[in-house]
């Protein structure tokens, strides 16, 4: 099972998280492989650096503890940016620039035919083959709708943060070669997101469960930590991520994911302390 990430250095919380509730929510036995695609864009803003190749050697250990063959794989992308992305009309994008990097998929050289895309505020509540084992022949993608876009966009607006890629036919279609003209011409205000949606010959359409971006239900297989509305107090909108325990404990509540918690609050005690005692 191949799975894909995107950032800086800033996301190592959020790929530790997902990754532990995807190894202790399964019950395959077949590997997985964690592709993280990361770039030096730090001309733009100092915390824009890649994420390290120590973090990404810590977090392919961890996930050895789970299958000697799983692999945690770091993949720098600063070169196709550069060419591709640098001072485009949406460089200074709704969220960071690394969310226009999934549009690079088709570039990279040995990339599996089939990839799940994941945002890393995601936390799996059941097992991943539930969504990995879609099958998407014949259609570019598999995708559920966006929470809020569905009503304001399109009722096939899709979320950008959950994507089951079939990779030999998006290279057939050229769904992210016009993705990325659109990004390179054109201001848009989901930039990725939008882009994806407009260049789509034919998509899969998931049920809501697989990427549910306000609630977390008994049948809910991944929960999308994004941002939400609330009504109470005031109407306002909050942005809580898996890995701000005492937010998301105080906002939400759950108990769902205390095991992968308490596991990645180990993981990353230990990682801190190893760091301060090479210092």
């Amino acid at each position: 099972m191949n799975i894909l990430f995107s950032g800086n250095d800033r996301v190592f919380d959020g790929v530790l998280t997902c990754m532990l509730s995807i190894l202790k929510r399964t019950a395959v036995t077949e590997p997985f492989c964690f592709y993280v695609m990361t770039m030096d864009v730090s001309h733009l803003k100092p915390e824009y650096v890649a994420i390290s190749q120590q973090r990404i050697d810590y977090l392919d250990m961890i996930a050895k503890k789970y299958n000697p063959d799983n692999r945690v794989i770091r993949l720098d992308v600063t070169e196709i940016y550069n060419r591709e992305f640098a001072s485009c009309p949406n460089e200074q994008c709704y969220c960071s620039p690394y969310t226009l990097l999934r549009l690079f998929l088709d570039m990279i050289p040995d990339i599996p035919d089939k990839m799940l895309y994941l945002d890393v505020d995601i936390m799996f509540q059941r097992d991943i083959a539930l969504l990995y084992n879609q099958d998407v022949s014949g259609y570019e993608y598999a995708a559920a709708r966006d929470h809020y876009g569905k009503f304001l966009i399109h009722p096939n607006y899709i979320n950008a943060g959950v994507i089951l890629f079939n990779v030999p036919l998006i290279r057939q279609t050229g769904l992210l070669v016009k993705a990325r003209k659109l990004i390179q011409t054109k201001k848009m205000l989901f930039a990725d997101q939008d882009a994806i949606y407009r260049s789509t010959t034919k998509k899969k359409m998931l049920p809501q469960y697989f990427n549910d971006q306000k609630f977390l239900h008994k049948h809910t297989v991944v929960r999308h930590f994004s941002k939400r509305l609330f009504y109470l107090p005031y109407p306002h909108t909050e942005n809580v991520k898996q890995w701000q325990l005492s937010r998301m404990y105080r906002l939400f509540g759950y108990a769902q994911f205390d095991d992968i918690l308490y596991e990645y609050l180990y993981w990353k005690g230990k990682y801190e302390h190893e760091i301060e005692f090479e210092k």
